[in-house]
């Protein structure tokens, strides 16, 4: 089955058209709108840069490795041509007078975006369930959650509108809804891409990653918006391999460490026995399957929700009525203004984690929460520095549990926040990490986590590329069979 660079080919070789690509992509957008994957439909500018594109072809002009290709956005990341809402009714009427850094290379590449997609508000969330214009659905199944908070961003690959999406990252925002819905999310290196124009949730955790049906894409995806950027001051200077170059080199002698605390209490059985099958086939591969330990693993959930809440709460502050946000009316004097635009513009789940964030800062409790929670952070680095030297990648499931099914959390909030317990490490500690399918149990899908050392995502997207194969050996690409594809079409 093709990738998207197969497709790119096709395109620059003229065999179709960009504009073919975007109008099957906006039919399909359509015809599932029922999914609820998108906020926003960026018809008319799609359109009016795909014949662009088709015309620099026309003209003999080399285009990037993404020409023609359209793209789906998370509505957090900004863009000139449209709304971004951040999945608020704070921001509902919101235009952003400049691109994100990484929206804007995958431009320069040739990528075409179709479309805004549905998440939990400001990335709040682990199903999508807190965006304030509904859930987006899970095309595997709509009666369970589609994950979050890059939902929408999921449901847009796995229902076909789009090949590849690009989502962000908080503490598992695209590996939970890549594992609800059946594809695969990559989640970078802390400053391996630009967080400039990624509105902020919590900016030591924040990272925008890929969405996408196969490995291949998601690392040709990432090649294009990696790399230093002078307008973030927490984008790394580390070089940036093509990511795509280790696809091919299978797992032979390659060390996967176990985490002994990440397979006992808590994992779904189900869910254990396809991961296990999982890493039997990559032993069989030429694999070497190793236990190793993280003894704080079992801090990081209370961590990541005493640092992720106090960044936001600061974060947050600046959507008051008097800029750019919906502004409340009928208000008296300055303090009305302030307390009715974020009671009213605010869900429910923004305002419990800013007012959590905001103890949590506060003065007689900084030290207990905010402190701790840090030091925590430092533990679970130095852990897992300590199991890569025993090992290449780590690997766990990607949720504890199968998908639950839609407006369960909210009987018992915990839940959502567990769900995030083999997520959130890697964001406390800055680490890539990538889930993928590796199978189903009746309609729903199972997902695996790799994570990498800081900065090798090479050897990550080389290890899941082998399982890929492993697990689909006659279909190189990895491509689930039963989804729908843009970039079939043939040229009018």
């Amino acid at each position: 089955m093709p990738t998207i660079a197969d497709t790119a080919r096709k395109v620059q070789s003229g065999e179709i058209t960009s504009e073919s690509l975007v109008q099957a992509s906006l039919g399909r957008i359509e015809a599932t709108k029922g999914l609820n994957a998108y906020i926003s439909v960026l018809a008319e500018s799609a359109l009016e840069q795909a014949r662009a594109t088709d015309k620099r072809v026309a003209a003999g002009e080399k285009l990037g490795p993404l020409a023609g290709i359209p793209v789906a956005v998370k509505d957090n990341i900004v863009y000139s041509k449209g709304r971004t809402t951040c999945g608020s009714r704070i921001l509902e009427k919101f235009e952003s007078p400049y691109d994100a850094t990484a929206l804007a290379r995958l431009v320069a590449a040739g990528a075409i975006p179709v479309g805004k997609t549905n998440m939990d508000e400001f990335a709040m969330g682990a199903t999508s369930e807190t965006s304030a214009f509904g859930a987006p659905k899970n095309p595997l199944d709509p009666g369970v959650i589609a994950g979050g908070s890059s939902g929408g961003s999921a449901v847009a690959v796995a229902s076909g509108t789009v090949r590849v999406s690009l989502g962000s990252d908080t503490g598992g925002s695209i590996r939970q809804p890549a594992a609800c819905c059946g594809i695969v999310g990559v989640k970078p290196t802390y400053g391996r891409v630009s967080r400039y124009g990624l509105v902020a949730y919590a900016s030591s955790l924040d990272q925008i990653g890929a969405f996408s049906e196969n490995v291949a894409d998601s690392a040709l995806l990432l090649n294009a918006i990696s790399g230093w950027d002078a307008q973030d001051s927490t984008s790394s200077q580390a070089v940036v391999p093509d990511f795509t170059a280790s696809l091919n080199k299978g797992v032979q002698g390659k060390v996967i460490g176990m985490p002994k605390e990440c397979f006992g209490a808590g994992l779904q059985p189900e869910v254990r026995a396809h991961v296990l099958a999982a890493l039997d086939k990559l032993e069989k591969a030429g694999a070497v399957i190793r236990e190793v330990s993280l003894p704080s693993f079992e801090f990081a959930v209370p961590a990541y929700y005493v640092i992720a809440t106090a960044e936001a709460s600061a974060n947050l502050s600046r959507y008051d009525g008097v800029r750019y946000t919906t502004r409340a009316q009928d208000v008296t004097d300055l303090f009305s203004l302030y307390a009715k635009t974020r009671s009213q513009g605010f869900g429910w789940e923004v305002k419990k984690r800013i007012l959590l964030g905001t103890y949590v800062l506060s003065s007689g409790f900084y030290d207990a929460y905010y402190l701790q929670a840090q030091k925590v952070r430092r533990l679970l680095t130095d852990d897992f520095n300590q199991a890569f030297t025993g090992c290449d990648v780590v690997v766990t499931p990607t949720m504890p549990t199968l998908p639950p099914k839609v407006g369960e959390v909210f009987t018992d909030p915990m839940a959502m926040y567990l769900g995030d317990i083999y997520t959130v490490a890697l964001n406390l500690a800055g680490l890539p990490g990538i889930s993928q399918p590796v199978g189903q149990v009746g309609k729903l899908s199972v997902g695996l986590q790799f994570i990498g050392k800081a900065f090798a995502e090479e050897e990550l997207f080389q290890v899941a590329a082998a399982l890929e194969h492993s697990l689909n050996p006659s279909d190189a690409s990895g491509v689930r069979p039963q989804s729908r594809r843009i970039g079939d079409e043939k040229a009018p």
